[in-house]
């Protein structure tokens, strides 16, 4: 007995170190980070890297927030991936109900060429996605990346929402029906309130995918006034030198608004963990 508990104990143990170290390993740069956001350029590049910046400064977040329309680059930012977020799942969760729910020919095969746009890499599409927004008129607009950016978060959000609804018991959908109620109405107060943990989700990642995107938005926006926050923050960097601590004030801000996503939607994540769609 008392071997067994030894073994349990050390087995213990090691999980525990395991997951601080690993927990450390990706902590770390996050820390250092902060650490450097605070720090004068000149304390920047110090050897051994100093996690408690001194002296401390908040020089660089007031010139990260006064300097190159760095306001303007953060509310574009915001409405650009607030709108393809709610466009992407307001459609992907339309398109996964069809899916799981109607039987119509093709069906399998439509669903099984909408998921293409998984494999394919995003860098591939960037020539034909650039022709196709020259000839739609959509080049250097926020429009542009609008319409992409949801085109581009369908695919696995309608492979996500149609699992979960196909999960929800057909019971309650004849019940409704029993009741007199149409396609609609059963995807709007039956699917879409049962499915809040697979929206929320979907909403988490179609954001946070949207809010980091760098390669189109660089690729197609030439107008400053036009510019998100990852093309803005690599403004910050100088043709010779970069000012990290700037870099970095810049990056923390650029972080709030998907931490206070995760925040909100995770709440309702954890509730549908805890909820089931039938009670007996």
């Amino acid at each position: 007995m008392s071997r067994n508990r030894s073994a349990r104990s050390l087995s213990t143990t090691f999980r525990y170190v395991a997951l601080v170290a690993g927990a450390l390993v990706m902590v770390t740069p996050f820390i250092y980070m902060v650490s450097t956001s605070f720090k004068a350029q000149a304390y920047v590049l110090t050897f051994p890297p100093q996690f408690i910046p001194d002296p401390a400064t908040t020089d660089n977040y007031v010139q990260a927030l006064t300097t190159q329309n760095f306001g303007l680059y953060f509310l574009n930012s915001i409405v650009v991936s607030v709108i393809a977020t709610a466009a992407s799942v307001l459609v992907s969760s339309m398109m996964a109900y069809a899916f799981a729910r109607f039987r119509f020919p093709g069906r399998e095969l439509i669903f099984r060429i909408l998921l293409l746009g998984l494999i394919v890499p995003a860098m591939m599409l960037i020539i034909p996605q650039f022709i196709l927004a020259k000839q739609l008129h959509l080049l250097d607009s926020l429009l542009g990346l609008i319409v992409f950016y949801t085109a581009g978060t369908l695919a696995l959000n309608t492979f996500l929402l149609r699992g979960f609804f196909e999960s929800i018991p057909w019971e309650l959908d004849q019940a409704m029906q029993v009741d007199g109620a149409g396609a609609w109405t059963r995807y709007w107060r039956l699917a879409l309130p049962l499915a809040k943990p697979a929206l929320a989700t979907a909403t988490i990642f179609t954001f946070l995918s949207c809010w980091d995107e760098f390669a189109w938005a660089l690729t197609i926006i030439n107008t400053p006034e036009h510019l998100t926050l990852p093309v803005a923050i690599q403004l910050f960097q100088g043709q010779n030198a970069t000012q990290w601590g700037l870099v970095f004030a810049a990056s923390l801000i650029a972080v709030i608004p998907v931490i206070i996503v995760f925040l909100v939607f995770q709440r309702y994540f954890v509730q549908g963990l805890t909820a089931g769609a039938v009670k007996g």
